[in-house]
């Protein structure tokens, strides 16, 4: 195992995990809607769907995609439709005061899920295995899990806290219906970069 690459690989983890993407902007308008302690199911299953996401990839998960090409067609399809239901669903969320009773947050098994459908997931998984485990064997592969947990679920934290003190700024219905529409909006935007969609 290749001890010196593990910084590197920490601020990658660090980088990618705390810029803004699908994960962390549904996390804010969670924050923002729900609260933060409602939110922790959402949090977790972020954290621990993409450690699982990861660790698969880098046991031969990702030779399966080299082999049969289309797959990628088909996760970028499937991402971009889930998305965009995901985006609808926090556009139209329902004000502070109706919150409890018609709406709930994500829940933790639909958070590890999202990740097979989250393009920078994948994006941030295939890096890091290609650029930072490659052939260094299993030790590597668990390293760069471990760092990535390390990183994650402090930064996933943040963005839910972000969006939680938000909730004060947002007891006015119009301004948080302007705040879910903005969120919703990123949320599209943000698969243009991850997918490629300019070019």
């Amino acid at each position: 195992m290749n001890i010196e690459v593990i910084p590197a690989l920490a601020l990658f983890a660090f980088v990618s995990s705390a810029t803004p993407g699908p994960n962390n902007l549904m996390l804010m308008a969670s924050g923002a809607n729900y609260g933060f302690l409602r939110t922790i199911p959402h949090m977790l299953g972020i954290s621990i769907g993409f450690l699982v996401l990861m660790l698969l990839t880098g046991m031969g998960l990702v030779q399966i995609f080299d082999l049969y090409p289309i797959s990628y067609t088909v996760l970028k399809i499937a991402s971009v439709v889930y998305m965009i239901y995901l985006a609808w669903k926090i556009a139209n969320a329902a004000p502070i005061e109706k919150r409890n009773a018609a709406g709930r947050p994500m829940t933790f098994l639909q958070a590890a899920a999202f990740q097979w459908v989250n393009p920078k997931a994948w994006a941030m998984a295939l890096t890091a295995i290609t650029v930072y485990v490659a052939d260094q064997g299993a030790w590597m592969l668990l390293a760069a899990a471990v760092c990535f947990s390390t990183v994650n679920l402090p930064s996933v934290g943040v963005w839910t806290i972000l969006g939680q003190q938000l909730a004060r700024f947002l007891t006015n219905p119009g301004r948080l219906r302007a705040f879910n529409w903005t969120m919703a909006a990123l949320l599209i935007a943000s698969l243009y970069p991850v997918l490629g969609l300019g070019g």
